[in-house]
């Protein structure tokens, strides 16, 4: 399962647990009353505020969601157009258990981004149909998702629009890699810049400068791999390697067959077997972190952040604080590089493979909220062209400027992205609200020419470091997704991404997943974890331990859920 920030989405699916009490309703000061706004009858003749920007609050439930309660330069200019503030409530680790109990509660938020958890408030009847919402408010909604609107449908059975896609852009590209095996730029550079495509050539460069610096300048240990086994960071760093370096594209916990849309648990798929027994060689050489399988995340971002950490299997995401600490301190020589690493030069890298537009995770509203037609247009707002800029850019004067039409971001600003990020971040707000609203994708332009986002060849290369900037020169690239097999090599996948398509609480094969991510999460770090000769053993008493649950039954009842996504977005 792999949570998106961008396409990848960000690319953050998510299996969070967290308990809290969640207030719900819509506060806002007289915001049904006359405010001396202009009105016009919609379509049913009743009276709607043309551009109300009286001050209301959404309370709101995100998971995943980074949040400064809007009290940066972003957040303030969004309540300054529209009047809205969000009463957040974020979560960043443990929520399927709060999203239970708020499901069956009947106590929602106004706006709510379940991600993966959003059918069990569909089940409840918690969410508006928003079909009717759209078209009557939020033009700047229709006109981004163009003809891609029919995917907003929830199913074959149910067409309403529960959500409005926020995990996943519209249009553009893939023009930087954030995933990928990554490694210190200093063992890469006294390595002597190697060809690193398969395990083996990965291994060597960490036993290489282990052997040479097993401390660092304090005597403490240098780490070879450290693994991030920390509740659903699980998927990330341990599981979702398997299939990406023997050539599948992620779907979360299943390998789909592009010839017949039929799902796989990819635990059972050739060649994983022969990625987990080289985890288990890993261990069993001492170049994999012990603590892998019993450390927090925050014990294993304070690694990276010590520099001790040479080798990761994560996305930049998962462990840029740790990385930005690195920056804050000008270690740039211990931040990390991305490298399309595969088992072996038998397969091909799948890691950029498009979704297409796969709609799916987003923001709604619910039937709790008192003001669905103000809150449709807070998320129209952020959907235009004005909205979108500020999300991506920022402020015009402060965060950016205006040359000969062009968009350039001054070089003290650029400074701060590069090397102080996370303050600069909670500063500015830039990048804190994409998966908010609904957004463009890297490469789509505005009516001025511009870029939507900062994502783009010229400016990328503008973010790294020199570090950077000198192992992508040793390897004759501009960017690290130049190292991975462009997207325009690979065909776009009929059913976007497996961990997207929803399924229905009570369905029998999500209830044999979770008995299926339970026996995973249990014999994996067994296996890898095991004495060498112990591996086979211990790997064939998993895998039937799959086929006695009932693996096979949960692979065709998703399966059908694959097939009828297909359906839907190509009817």
């Amino acid at each position: 399962m792999y949570v998106r920030k961008k396409g990848t989405a960000g690319k953050i699916a998510m299996t969070l647990m967290f308990t809290m009490t969640l207030l719900a309703g819509c506060s806002g000061n007289n915001a049904n009353q006359g405010s001396g706004n202009v009105t016009t009858n919609n379509a049913e003749g009743n009276a709607v505020k043309e551009s109300d920007t009286s001050p209301i609050t959404f309370s709101f439930y995100s998971v995943g969601a980074n949040w400064n309660n809007m009290q940066d330069d972003v957040g303030k200019e969004i309540t300054k157009m529209t009047g809205v503030t969000l009463d957040a409530e974020t979560e960043v680790g443990g929520s399927a258990q709060k999203l239970a109990l708020m499901a069956t509660s009947g106590q929602y938020p106004d706006l709510l981004s379940a991600t993966g958890d959003l059918n069990k408030f569909v089940d409840a009847g918690a969410m508006i149909d928003l079909t009717d919402l759209i078209d009557q408010y939020a033009p700047n909604i229709k006109k981004l998702f163009g003809d891609q609107f029919k995917r907003l449908r929830y199913s074959n059975e149910d067409r309403a629009i529960y959500a409005i896609p926020t995990y996943s852009a519209v249009d553009g590209k893939n023009f930087n890699a954030g995933g990928g095996f990554e490694l210190q730029h200093r063992a890469v550079k006294e390595a002597g810049y190697p060809s690193i495509k398969t395990l083996q050539d990965y291994e060597d460069v960490i036993k290489s400068y282990l052997e040479k610096h097993p401390t660092d300048d304090k005597g403490n240990k240098n780490i070879g791999l450290s693994l991030n086994g920390d509740d659903w960071h699980m998927y990330i760093t341990v599981t979702n390697p398997a299939a990406e370096t023997t050539g599948k594209s992620d779907d979360g916990e299943y390998y789909i067959n592009p010839e017949t849309n039929e799902a796989i648990y990819h635990f059972r798929t050739e060649g994983e077997k022969e990625y987990f027994k080289w985890l288990n060689h890993m261990n069993n050489v001492g170049l994999l972190d012990k603590d892998s399988f019993v450390q927090k995340n925050d014990e294993y971002l304070a690694k990276i952040a010590s520099g001790r950490v040479i080798g990761l299997t994560d996305a930049d995401w998962g462990y840029a604080d740790g990385e930005r600490a690195l920056k804050k301190d000008s270690k740039f020589d211990q931040t990390y590089g991305h490298y399309p690493v595969m088992l072996s030069d038998e397969y091909k890298d799948n890691r950029l493979q498009s979704t297409g537009f796969m709609a799916g995770w987003g923001i709604g509203i619910t039937k709790e909220c008192k003001d669905p037609v103000r809150a449709i247009k807070f998320l129209d707002f952020l959907a235009s062209e004005q909205g979108q800029i500020l999300l991506n850019w920022g402020i015009e004067g402060k965060h950016y400027t205006m040359q000969d039409g062009k968009r350039i971001v001054p070089e003290d600003v650029q400074n701060r992205v590069v090397n102080d990020n996370t303050a600069f971040t909670k500063d500015s707000g830039i990048g804190l609200y994409t998966n908010i609203g609904a957004h463009y994708g890297d490469g789509v332009k505005d009516s001025s020419g511009n870029y939507y986002t900062k994502s783009f060849p010229e400016l990328i290369v503008n973010s790294y470091t020199e570090a950077d900037k000198q192992t992508l020169q040793a390897y004759g690239v501009t960017t690290w997704a130049d190292l991975f097999t462009s997207e325009d090599d690979l065909p776009v996948k009929a059913w976007g991404a497996a961990w997207n398509i929803p399924v229905p609480t009570d369905d029998e094969s999500n209830i044999l997943a979770v008995k299926m991510k339970d026996i995973s999460w249990k014999r994996i770090p067994q296996a890898i974890l095991a004495k060498p000769e112990e591996f086979d053993q211990i790997w064939d008493e998993y895998q039937q331990e799959l086929i006695d649950a009932g693996v096979e039954k949960m692979e065709a009842g998703f399966t059908k859920y694959v097939q009828d996504r297909v359906k839907l977005w190509n009817e």
